[in-house]
């Protein structure tokens, strides 16, 4: 997979993250996953078990929504407020209101 269908799907994933079409995100995001090297592929994994913990959560699974966000949080501290063109700060705090919520 070349860097354009990389991005595309990048931007397709965040797009779908936004419109809360979680599952669509985890599935855009980890065919990039798949073709990524490290430090990336572990800010994907930490994106995609977010995207996942929020399709958890539409299903009612508490259980797997806050151990998908603890295990996404994890990885995206290792990563700057601002990483792959995103806030990344603002997304970790927003995880840990949710895990606050979540217990």
């Amino acid at each position: 997979m070349d860097s354009h269908e990389k991005d595309r799907l990048y931007q397709k994933g965040l797009a779908a993250f936004n419109s809360a079409h979680f599952y669509d995100a985890h599935e855009h995001w980890e065919e990039v996953w798949l073709e990524t090297p490290n430090p990336d592929k572990m800010f994907l994994q930490g994106l995609i078990q977010v995207a996942a913990a929020f399709h958890h959560y539409s299903r009612a699974n508490l259980l797997g929504t806050r151990n998908l966000l603890q295990a996404g949080l994890q990885k995206l501290d290792c990563f700057p407020e601002v990483h792959g063109g995103l806030e990344i700060e603002a997304l970790r705090e927003a995880v840990r209101g949710w895990l606050a919520a979540l217990d």
